[in-house]
């Protein structure tokens, strides 16, 4: 039978999300750590909401706690996960148009979704489609999401420390680990960049280096290793559901 995503995953409609770009309530390293507390937000975002139906759903089909696929599925679909920064990177793109940094970290967004959802594949589970997204809205200027992501990237590099420690599943851990440096030395040093400039970059601003898509289409190295990371770990057969 699987456990609740979330423990605390029956809030009231409209809660506000802890997702990229606030800060989540950590005091242990189980469910209860990863809880949606509006009172913990401290950023200068004015912060999405979604209704609590979506976080609601989310908690059907999750994983035993304590196994290797909760802690994938926590990564990919958690509120300070990847699915819910591609959203609202999708946000910011769909309000403000195809500006960077959010294009090209986007993009990399998408490369950590599928490295998680191959580990989750690897394990026997079936990944569901992102449902952050069209659940949430962009922020009142770019200013404000560049200075909110920033936070939030810290929150993903947060997320990934505590997931490590919960894990001995060699390829997991290579997968997390690139994962978290890539956030943790491209997407935060683009939106540390942007919050610079007035909250976005002209494509001739994004460092190549940094795995900018409209600097010479050089992807990010971490986020390459991830996906080779993954994929050397297909092999094993697949983890059954409690």
């Amino acid at each position: 039978m699987a456990r609740p995503l979330i423990t605390t995953i029956a809030l009231v409609a409209g809660v506000s999300l802890t997702i990229a770009g606030c800060t989540t309530a950590r005091d242990s390293p189980d469910a209860d750590s990863f809880a949606v507390e509006a009172e913990t937000s401290k950023t200068p975002a004015e912060l999405p909401e979604v209704d609590s139906s979506v976080l609601e759903e989310l908690a059907l089909d999750t994983p035993d706690e304590g196994t290797d696929a909760y802690i994938a599925w926590l990564a990919l679909l958690g509120p300070d996960g990847e699915y819910a920064a591609s959203a609202m990177y999708q946000a910011v793109i769909d309000e403000f148009g195809d500006i960077e940094p959010y294009v090209s970290i986007k993009e990399g967004e998408e490369r950590h979704i599928d490295a998680l959802t191959r580990q989750l594949e690897r394990m026997g589970y079936e990944v569901p489609d992102n449902p952050y997204l069209g659940e949430v809205s962009a922020p009142a200027d770019l200013q404000t999401a560049a200075e909110a992501w920033a936070v939030g990237e810290i929150a993903n590099v947060d997320m990934y420390d505590e997931l490590l420690t919960q894990t001995e599943d060699k390829t997991l851990i290579r997968v997390l680990e690139n994962l978290r440096r890539a956030s943790l030395e491209s997407h935060l040093p683009l939106f540390e960049l942007a919050a610079d400039n007035g909250g976005s970059l002209t494509p001739e601003q994004m460092p190549s280096h940094l795995g900018a898509s409209h600097a010479g289409g050089k992807r990010d190295g971490h986020e390459g290793q991830a996906m080779r990371g993954e994929n050397r770990g297909e092999g094993h057969g697949p983890e059954h559901r409690s």
